[in-house]
């Protein structure tokens, strides 16, 4: 059976889903299969990084910028908080990854701060603040007198 992996990717997800179902080994596209479920486990991973960069960006405009605070960025801190409990919900391998995903997306997390507030680089720690058990937190917003030490 020719594959359709490069041609129609669409059609070879649902093509391989039906021979899976089927049991009918001889036809399924091995090689790209594994390459396939590889990628979705990483697609996760990134998905949690990215969720943290955005939420953890919120909470800092929300510590360090507090005279602007604006219903918009509460809006983004509980929809991420929201789609990244989902996302733990459907993934709870995830959690063994918090310690690295908070590190790596802390820094897209403090540019985004950076460029959002035109505030000084040095405004915001090197290191995230926060922990996970706060960022997950529904009722945790950062206090802005936590901020006067890290000026």
């Amino acid at each position: 059976m020719k594959s359709n992996y490069d041609t129609d990717f669409h059609a070879w997800t649902q093509d391989q889903a039906q021979l899976l179902k089927e049991g009918d080994w001889q036809k399924i596209d091995v090689l790209n299969l594994v390459e396939e479920i590889q990628s979705l486990g990483k697609q996760q991973r990134q998905e949690l990084r990215n969720r943290l960069a955005i939420l953890i960006g919120h909470l800092l405009k929300w510590q360090f910028q507090s005279d602007r605070r604006s219903r918009s960025w509460l809006a983004t801190i509980r929809v991420q908080r929201r789609d990244l409990d989902r996302l733990i919900e459907d993934s709870p391998s995830l959690k063994t990854y918090f310690d690295d995903a908070i590190a790596h997306a802390y820094e897209n997390a403090r540019d985004l701060a950076i460029a959002e507030t035109d505030l000084p680089e040095t405004t915001f720690p090197e290191t995230c603040p926060y922990t996970i058990d706060q960022i997950r937190d529904r009722d945790f917003y950062p206090d802005p007198s936590d901020s006067q030490s890290n000026s």
